[in-house]
């Protein structure tokens, strides 16, 4: 059996694997997170509170200000529908521009008028860095005409 799944197997063909230092930190984190680092016992389930917090306030920050997200509440990864394949590239160079790190999605990952960018968010961001990417993503939001909520809200009055 093992034979077989090392011959057969996706991850076994074609994916590298992890390197040492990558799956020391990997252990490290599931450690900690699972509460089993004495040195860091609360640390975990603290981060993940804050994850949680983070996420729902960036999500709800970008729905405020017109746009349309998809995505389970609390989650770090805030998928932000574009719609238009077109203004992908146009929105990934303009977050580069701003210094604000996305990963663009499109068909064939999604069907082709639900692409989407995703906004990875971390426990590590401050309410000023999520505020100020709110902000900077409304003012991208506005120059390619991507939000759909007419009931849109300025970045200032969301904060």
């Amino acid at each position: 059996l093992i034979d077989h799944l090392r011959t057969h197997s996706y991850s076994a063909t074609y994916v590298e694997a992890m390197s040492v230092p990558v799956l020391a930190q990997v252990s490290s984190s599931m450690r900690m997170i699972m509460g089993e680092d004495r040195e860091h016992a609360l640390e975990g389930q603290q981060r993940l509170d804050q994850l949680a917090i983070n996420s729902r306030y960036f999500a709800s920050g970008l729905r405020r200000l017109g746009f349309m997200t998809l995505g389970d509440d609390g989650s770090p990864v805030v998928p932000l529908l574009l719609f238009n394949p077109a203004k992908m590239s146009a929105f990934s160079r303009e977050c580069l521009k701003r210094n604000i790190a996305v990963v663009v999605v499109s068909f064939p990952a999604t069907p082709i008028i639900t692409s989407r960018v995703r906004f990875c968010i971390s426990a590590s961001h401050t309410r000023a860095d999520l505020d100020h990417a709110l902000e900077q993503v409304s003012e991208i939001g506005d120059l390619l005409l991507l939000k759909l909520n007419k009931n849109k809200i300025t970045a200032e009055k969301a904060s």
